[in-house]
């Protein structure tokens, strides 16, 4: 069965906007990734500021496979919430503080009826 990496991302109020937006140009970055199955970010609807950005892989290989190519490469080594910039200037802050990556396995699922 698959696997779920979710990347907890601390990201202040007034940081919000700009985090949606970086995922938003990024759309289709993810997609086109070997094993890729699925993506959500999720956004907090009341007491805390995390942000989870859900991803499902095929295989714990796809997924690394694809944060030690493309992500990388589109991070540029940067921090949570970057990968923008343009040739030769500066890298915009990143908009989340904190990430941590939870990693689990699936062994159950289901989807709706037909």
């Amino acid at each position: 069965m698959s696997i779920v990496k979710i990347n907890v991302l601390t990201v202040p109020a007034e940081q919000r906007e700009v985090l949606e937006q970086r995922f938003a140009s990024r759309a289709g970055a993810v997609e086109g990734s070997d094993g890729f199955e699925w993506f959500e970010l999720l956004r907090p609807v009341e007491g805390t500021d995390q942000y989870l950005v859900y991803t499902r892989w095929r295989s714990e290989e796809d997924f690394q496979a694809w944060m030690n190519g493309s992500m990388k490469a589109a991070h540029g080594g940067g921090g949570a919430g970057g990968g923008e910039g343009g040739e030769g200037g500066e890298r915009p802050r990143p908009a989340a503080s904190g990430s941590t990556l939870w990693s689990f396995e699936v062994v159950q699922q289901a989807s709706p009826k037909s």
